[in-house]
């Protein structure tokens, strides 16, 4: 039998990592998630729905949901490390959040959401089968009426983000992706200055599954 850690380690290990070297250093970060709020906004998102922020991390947009009076969220990543951090820095508020240390391409989710948000996780998704367990697990976790807001790297964006590469999208490769059960309701394309002065193209969608 051999002693190589499974790929979900090694994942929780690379990131528990990156996030160990200082949040706010780090080239993913933001003090505000504005452009999602902007297209959840656009998606009409409410108090009332359930909503799950993949790879969500210590990312700010908890807090911002939780500021709009949202009471059913839920944030999974791959890294303790970064759930960690964005626990204390909720304090209290954190009991009102669900906290998931999973690895988007073997969980299995067991009920659905009526929002998807992906900030920077798909474009990790570097090839064809972890492609495919990611939109099965999209699948899986929503149903027609579910909407969802993602956020790539574009085409002019980075290579490479964290030392591992990555897959840029335009708007219709990213429908491409997701497929004709989701209609597309708005599109942003959006420049992310990182905490070093970096510009990073972004490709964002918000959509509705049919």
């Amino acid at each position: 039998m051999s002693s190589h850690p499974s790929p979900t380690a090694d994942r929780q290990a690379h990131w528990d990592g990156a996030y160990a070297q200082g949040v706010h250093t780090r080239s993913w970060f933001q003090p505000q998630a504005q452009t999602s709020l902007e297209l959840l906004d656009r998606l009409a998102v409410a108090p009332g729905d359930r909503v799950i922020d993949v790879g969500g991390g210590a990312s700010p947009l908890v807090d911002g949901l939780l500021d709009r009076g949202l009471t059913d969220l839920t944030v999974l990543d791959v890294s303790p490390t970064a759930l960690t951090t964005a626990q204390q820095r909720l304090g209290e508020r954190a009991a009102g959040v669900t906290w998931l240390a999973a690895d988007i391409l073997t969980w299995i989710p067991t009920s659905t959401y009526d929002v998807w948000h992906d900030r920077a996780v798909l474009h990790f998704m570097s090839t064809p089968d972890q492609r495919q367990a990611y939109r099965e697990c999209l699948e899986s976790a929503t149903a027609p009426g579910s909407r969802l807001v993602i956020g790539t790297f574009a085409l002019d964006g980075p290579e490479f983000c964290s030392g591992l590469p990555v897959t840029r999208y335009g708007v219709d490769g990213l429908a491409e992706f997701v497929g004709e059960q989701w209609r597309l309701v708005d599109s942003i394309g959006h420049t992310h200055h990182t905490p070093s002065g970096a510009a990073q193209s972004f490709t964002w969608v918000a959509m509705v599954r049919r």
